[in-house]
């Protein structure tokens, strides 16, 4: 009997065991832990919510009627096309080919790199190039000869600047072309410095399209001395005992006229037609276009504008998922 009591009391004492453990392991972490046999987690971390997106420059409509052949139109802002006609279509470039001269020149070279003016620069006017009105043996400061080049367009100043940094101006183009390819512009050819094509032949060698100029100068923009220098109408350098004095003005007269004109460059062959790489702010908003083969001087500003003043007035909606 004694046993069978002894035994009634160790279960009811059991009992009241798990009736006291029960509520623990089901209504307790570690209770319920520990029924699941699975190891402690953190508390999970409430996630934020999704910032709601800004508004951008979201093309509506149709772009205006220009000149040129080929435009290309984007806001820089946020890489956006805003609008584009044949704008991967290779054609010659015109003096445009010195956005990657003047690239190539400030970040491979000293801009305190004295530049020397050769019989070759001044031949090269000889043939009907543009000129910086360069003077045979001149030495000149690499970053002011830059300025001579990107302003007035100067075909001298283009094949001196070849020649100081790579010796000759054939591998100096051998640079460029490597250069283009490194920065996947795989419609892009260069046969000179400064993009004079006197034959048919070197039409055929030196080419570019409007995506690839605007994704080039996009890149060029991102060094301050580049945009310093497509955003000065005029510059001006004094005698020295190397040089004599130069005084050369911007070819592009929309840094005069359109407000918030940033740049950049302008260029003019018979083959190429008349071509101007441009870009404006306004309104905090960043504009990058590119115009070739415009019919005449006039009518490529009027291009450029007309695409500027469209692309500002665009509206500013929610960016598409």
């Amino acid at each position: 009997m004694e046993r069978h009591a002894l035994l009634g009391i160790i279960c009811i004492i059991i009992a009241v065991l798990l009736l006291i453990a029960a509520p623990l392991l089901a209504f307790t972490p570690p209770g319920n832990r520990l029924l699941a046999g699975q190891p402690p987690f953190p508390t999970p971390t409430p996630i934020p919510p999704t910032p709601t997106p800004q508004p951008v420059l979201t093309p509506r409509g149709t772009p205006p009627t220009v000149s040129a052949s080929e435009y290309y139109l984007i806001d820089m802002n946020t890489h956006n096309v805003l609008a584009d006609k044949n704008a991967v279509e290779s054609r010659p470039m015109a003096s445009t080919t010195k956005i990657m001269t003047a690239l190539i020149a400030i970040q491979s070279g000293d801009l305190t790199l004295p530049v020397t003016v050769h019989q070759d620069a001044l031949e090269r006017i000889a043939e009907g190039g543009s000129s910086a009105n360069l003077r045979l043996g001149d030495t000149i400061p690499l970053g002011d000869m830059l300025y001579g080049m990107m302003l007035p367009s100067g075909d001298d100043a283009a094949w001196a600047i070849a020649d100081a940094l790579a010796g000759n101006e054939q591998n100096f183009v051998q640079r460029m072309n490597l250069f283009a390819y490194h920065l996947r512009l795989f419609q892009t050819h260069y046969a000179s410095p400064d993009g004079l094509s006197l034959t048919s032949e070197e039409d055929a060698e030196h080419y570019t399209s409007a995506n690839d100029l605007a994704r080039l100068t996009t890149y060029a923009l991102s060094i301050p001395f580049f945009a310093k220098i497509v955003h000065t109408d005029h510059y001006a350098i004094p005698a020295t005992a190397t040089h004599a004095a130069y005084s050369w003005t911007n070819t592009n007269t929309l840094l005069v006229s359109y407000p918030g004109m940033l740049g950049v460059k302008t260029g003019f062959t018979y083959a190429a037609g008349y071509c101007l790489v441009f870009a404006a702010q306004r309104n905090g908003h960043e504009l990058l276009g590119v115009v070739m083969n415009s019919s005449s001087e006039d009518l490529r500003n009027k291009d450029a504008v007309a695409l500027l003043n469209w692309g500002f007035a665009l509206p500013l909606l929610p960016p598409k998922p």
